[in-house]
């Protein structure tokens, strides 16, 4: 019996040591991939399609974390579902660091109160890693129109309600909250046109199929400055930087008129903090160059960066926001 217990004895206490030297491993395994973090691709899902304002930010951060620090980042293109679709794989990915998001205010502060059954939650299904910039809804005519100017929008508007045709990118996008606002605040009543991008709505824009397009000014300002798209209003309330003789929507009657789309990289929830704090500390150096600076401002951008508990502070307080604004919109979708 004496040798039996103290044999028991000897197997439990190996396998206790074998336990923590397992854990010790794998511990020191984990510490290992996160400081030798990357190892592989990085993928950055960007939930609409390419050439618009969430495309064009997030191609400008990656190239220069992969100048600045040889890391080898795709930019891979989700679109569907107002930008839900490419969110919510992102959200199911592995937390390992190797799949990111660029989402924006419509998908991630906008969507958990505009759809019934959204995949996701944003604020706790991902990870907040840094914010990069922010930008005002821009609404435009095309250049051939006979709607120079939000006051002729306007005026139009009320002679004939739910004739003046305008388009934006996606049921649910802060543009098309943007539009049901205008609405709102002047009692006009606009026939909308939803896209699932904005090359078909430019296009047809420049054709007359619709009178107006409202989107975020990186998307439209390359095509301003070529004199294909008049600029009518823009939705903060100061004035854009890059469109000085653009007029708010707060100076044409609606006084504290404003609405903002902002854009940040998040990872799926669970992704370690060290990895986390790894990719903010290289989204801010990307940031801080002259050249990504001067080509985010000289597209309408205003630079955000900061931290990652900065950019979870902002979602805290977007979602509820936003979620009064849908609710007193009317707006729901499946």
């Amino acid at each position: 019996m004496t040798i039996t217990t103290r044999a028991i004895s000897i197997s439990a206490r190996l396998c206790s040591l074998a336990l923590g030297t397992a854990v010790l491993a794998a511990a020191s395994t984990g510490a290992y991939a996160q400081s030798n973090y990357p190892a592989k691709p990085i993928r950055l899902f960007v939930p609409f399609p390419p050439g618009g304002g969430t495309d064009m930010i997030a191609r400008a951060v990656a190239q220069k974390i992969t100048e600045k620090n040889g890391w080898n980042i795709v930019v891979d293109n989700r679109p569907g579902a107002g930008g839900n679709l490419g969110v919510d794989a992102a959200a199911k990915a592995a937390p390992d660091g190797y799949t990111l998001v660029m989402g924006q205010t419509s998908n991630l502060a906008i969507n958990p109160a505009l759809y019934k059954k959204l995949p996701y939650d944003p604020l706790k299904n991902l990870a907040p890693v840094a914010l990069v910039s922010s930008s005002p809804i821009l609404m435009v005519s095309g250049a051939g129109t006979s709607l120079h100017s939000i006051a002729e929008v306007l005026k139009a508007a009320k002679a004939k309600p739910d004739t003046v045709t305008v388009g934006y990118s996606g049921n649910g996008t802060v543009a098309h909250l943007a539009v049901t606002q205008v609405e709102q605040a002047t009692g006009v009543k606009l026939r909308h046109v939803p896209y699932k991008g904005i090359a078909q709505a430019i296009t047809d824009l420049s054709g007359g199929q619709i009178d107006l397009f409202v989107g975020s000014i990186p998307s439209l300002i390359g095509q301003v400055r070529n004199d294909k798209l008049q600029p009518l209003m823009v939705t903060s309330k100061q004035r854009s930087v890059e469109l000085p003789s653009t007029p708010t929507m707060a100076e044409s009657g609606s006084a504290g008129f404003e609405a903002i789309t902002w854009f940040g990289i998040l990872a799926p929830a669970g992704t370690p903090d060290a990895v986390v704090q790894k990719l903010n500390q290289a989204i801010n150096a990307a940031l801080a160059e002259p050249d990504v600076k001067e080509k985010l401002r000289s597209e309408g951008g205003d630079i955000l960066g900061g931290s990652s508990e900065d950019f979870g502070k902002l979602m805290r307080a977007e979602v509820p926001r936003w979620a009064k604004i849908v609710k007193d919109s009317g707006a729901s979708l499946n």
